[in-house]
């Protein structure tokens, strides 16, 4: 119960971004579901988890196509909120929080779902194929330390890929993330930890432009140049920006220049590396940048990049070594919450050859455009619904543990002290605790009324949350 209340006392901030109290009452239908969930079939499993009427399938539908949601704004809200619950919880860094980006691929396999193309998937695990038919998606987190541990809470994540309505439009995926970013609003200064992908000019220059700062890893066939030496005698045209180019990886042979020292990486223990740092100028930057090459016992050499000239080269390593919790989150995200687990069909939709690329839409009659832009918009409310969902078990976990395991009520082989309760181990309690949460019958709690109302009492879910 008291963890409903602690959800509930969250999820309410979030109403101003629907314009029908009604809309919200569904949204937090949904959301409820998603954070107390046992399965990932979609609508369905929502359905089932609250026990509801088989009319409620429908109006669960409409919910994620319903006009009455400002998606942006719902976004905006939940990141402030995120930033004001987990302000003591913080992983900062000389002043400046951190925010993770990375993008994810999911499989879909539906011919009739816009946005669905061919993917080539980049991965060390052989399990994997080389390519995949689905939807390509970038996020944002933000690192916050829990316990010992860190942990990335997500604040957003779209469809960045698939469709292209204009012939004329040429965004690029560092373009829409940049984007992203800038739509969340955050009034704080931060450090943006991403993969090799992100070390661009594209993602670089708008970041430093709004006092913000990328900690990134580079190619190992990047090179960079020595700042050219001043000149002795006046000479026509702009002064010489850059010196001597100097191919990054060339440097690991000079191993005289490494420093020794323990992984700051947050999960090493007592495991030695080197590293050496550099400030040189980047051409697609076209100032000084501080490079740092590491060489590290078991996972080779890297070379790391900061537009930050302030941050000593221990600092670059354990920023980039938080990077991987969004990895994670994206684990659970999947297996955990269903935050991608979405079967939207367009009716009227031409179905999509698989092998098929971007969907071109520039000859398309306008009301298609607008048909292909709506089931768009379902997708993004229902990640951005599992986006919430996940964020709030993560919050919970964090705010709440004592009551998270005094409501867990089941078993775990191994619980690690100093760990936080996972978001199934949440999801759980969460679980455990709506039928006690469903029983306040009190008429000004509009959403407790709002479910009971709709119960099924001819099936066991429904029964049993009603007779609580």
């Amino acid at each position: 119960m008291e963890l409903w209340i602690e959800w509930w006392n969250m999820v309410s901030q979030l109403r101003p971004a629907f314009n029908r109290t009604r809309s919200f009452l569904w949204f937090c239908v949904a959301l409820a579901a998603t954070c107390a969930r046992n399965d990932l079939l979609g609508v369905t499993s929502l359905v089932r988890t609250m026990g509801l009427q088989v009319t409620c399938y429908d109006r669960l539908l409409d919910c994620f196509h319903s006009r009455a949601l400002n998606l942006d704004a719902l976004t905006r809200l939940w990141t402030g909120l995120i930033l004001s619950l987990l302000k003591p919880f913080f992983y900062s860094v000389q002043g400046r929080i951190v925010l993770v980006a990375d993008g994810i691929k999911i499989a879909k396999t539906g011919r009739k779902m816009p946005a669905v193309k061919k993917l080539h998937q980049e991965s060390d695990n052989n399990t994997k194929p080389e390519f995949i038919f689905g939807h390509s998606c970038q996020a944002v987190g933000l690192i916050v330390r829990a316990a010992s541990s860190f942990v990335a809470v997500p604040l957003a994540s779209r469809i960045h890929e698939g469709v292209v309505f204009s012939n004329r439009y040429h965004r690029s995926l560092l373009d829409k993330l940049i984007l992203l970013i800038g739509s969340l609003q955050i009034p704080l200064p931060f450090y943006l930890v991403a993969d090799t992908y992100y070390a661009a000019a594209k993602m670089i220059h708008p970041l430093l432009k709004a006092g913000n700062h990328l900690i990134t890893a580079v190619r190992s066939n990047a090179v960079a140049y020595e700042a050219a030496p001043p000149s002795t005698a006046p000479r026509r045209g702009r002064p010489r920006i850059y010196g001597t180019k100097i191919t990054l990886k060339t440097l690991f042979k000079e191993e005289g220049t490494f420093v020794s020292a323990l992984s700051p990486v947050y999960g090493e223990k007592d495991v030695t590396l080197r590293y050496r740092v550099l400030d040189l100028c980047w051409k697609p930057v076209g100032h000084l940048v501080r490079f740092v090459l590491v060489i590290h016992p078991t996972r080779g050499r890297k070379v790391f990049l900061s537009t930050d000239l302030s941050l000593t080269g221990l600092q670059v390593i354990e920023l980039y070594g938080v990077r991987f919790k969004i990895e994670v989150s994206f684990k659970q995200a999947i297996y955990t919450v269903g935050t991608y687990a979405y079967h939207f069909w367009m009716k009227d939709m031409t179905p999509r050859p698989r092998r098929s690329g971007n969907q071109h839409l520039h000859r398309k009659t306008s009301f298609y455009r607008d048909h292909v832009r709506r089931k768009i918009a379902a997708y993004h409310a229902h990640i951005q619904l599992g986006v919430i969902a996940q964020g709030l078990l993560q919050t919970l976990a964090i705010r709440c543990t004592a009551a998270v395991w005094k409501h867990f009520g089941s078993w775990l082989r191994t619980i690690r002290p100093g760990i936080m309760p996972s978001e199934l181990v949440v999801s759980i309690a969460l679980r455990h605790g709506l039928p006690l949460f469903l029983a306040d019958s009190s008429d000004d709690h509009a959403l407790v009324k709002f479910i009971r109302q709709r119960l099924d009492l001819s099936r066991h879910e429904g029964a049993f949350l009603a007779s609580a």
